[in-house]
């Protein structure tokens, strides 16, 4: 009911609902919650923006909407800019006394195919401007929309439309394109990494990003069920097995220091990961090794940053 509100840290989190139920996504895709927690936290005050992606259609498909904010649709390539445009027009129309002064977020909610691929130059250039928006990438790690086809975000082995299992391949063959550190070397005010799986430490990442002076970014694990083959009820699961085993680590970068939020006591192998999606299920024991030690490279590279700037603040 609007006004109520549960506990949130130290904080209060609204019940009020800013996605409507009954939306056309997928059960159980990770997006649909990742949209639902974060407008808890962006609140009524809000103006999204989407470019081509699962959700012009599943959620925004003409008559119906399951905004309950402003929303916008934009090109595939061009959801920073747009967004950043929103952002300037607002700050104009206070200065000149049009409109009351107050805070508005302006937020984008992408895909990996918009961020990491077609528009990762139009993303650079409004972190590069410094303009005042959160930008969400919502990482299932292909072209989900449009058949399943491979990003450069699918990770290695990862059998797509595109990335078929035959005799002279196995899925996909080059490594996952790795954004928040691209991202992070814009130095921005605020990056980090976020999974629902732990919804209270994605909100704090949201409300963190949305109180900065200037673009923050937060790169989301999302679950896609029809992609990755996985059962339905399994969304959260897999999320926990994703940071679990440091696919996907959480941490922030907060004016160019990195901060872990979560490290793992005893890593569970990736074979844990790989195991539950079918999208793997080809993978030989050659290569599951050669993802492992992917990942241990990356976790390394991680730990060096962390460990570079611990001493860095601004």
């Amino acid at each position: 009911m609007e006004g109520e509100s549960i506990k949130f840290g130290k904080n209060l989190v609204t019940k009020e609902e800013f996605l409507s139920p009954g939306h056309r996504a997928c059960q159980g895709c990770g997006l649909a919650i990742n949209i639902r927690l974060a407008l808890k936290v962006l609140g009524k005050d809000t103006i999204c923006v989407t470019p081509a992606s699962c959700w012009s259609g599943v959620g925004s498909s003409y008559p119906d909407s399951a905004w309950e904010v402003p929303w916008m649709q934009s090109l595939f390539e061009n959801a920073a800019p747009v967004a950043g445009g929103i952002a300037t027009a607002h700050k104009i129309l206070q200065a000149k006394g049009k409109m009351a002064p107050r805070k508005v977020n302006v937020c984008v909610f992408a895909g990996d195919g918009g961020t990491a691929d077609i528009g990762l130059g139009a993303v650079s250039g409004a972190m590069e401007r410094g303009e005042n928006i959160v930008y969400i990438c919502s990482d299932n790690e292909a072209y989900m929309n449009t058949g399943i086809q491979r990003s450069s975000s699918t990770p290695y082995g990862a059998a797509t439309t595109t990335t078929p299992v035959g005799t002279v391949r196995s899925g996909q063959q080059t490594e996952k394109k790795n954004v928040p550190f691209i991202i992070a070397d814009h130095n921005i005010p605020y990056v980090a990494t976020a999974c629902a799986s732990y919804p209270f430490d994605f909100m704090m990442k949201i409300k963190k990003a949305a109180e900065v002076d200037g673009p923050a970014y937060i790169h989301v694990f999302s679950v896609c069920p029809t992609g990755w083959r996985v059962p339905t009820d399994f969304t959260v699961d897999l999320g926990k097995l994703a940071v679990e085993t440091n696919v996907f680590p959480l941490y922030e970068v907060e004016n160019g220091v990195y901060k872990m939020n979560m490290t793992p006591a005893k890593p569970k192998p990736v074979s844990d990961y790989l195991k539950p999606q079918g999208r793997f299920r080809h993978l030989k024991p050659e290569e599951i090794e050669h993802i492992q030690a992917t990942i241990d490279w990356n976790w390394k590279a991680l730990q060096a940053r962390v460990e570079a700037t611990k001493d860095l603040a601004r």
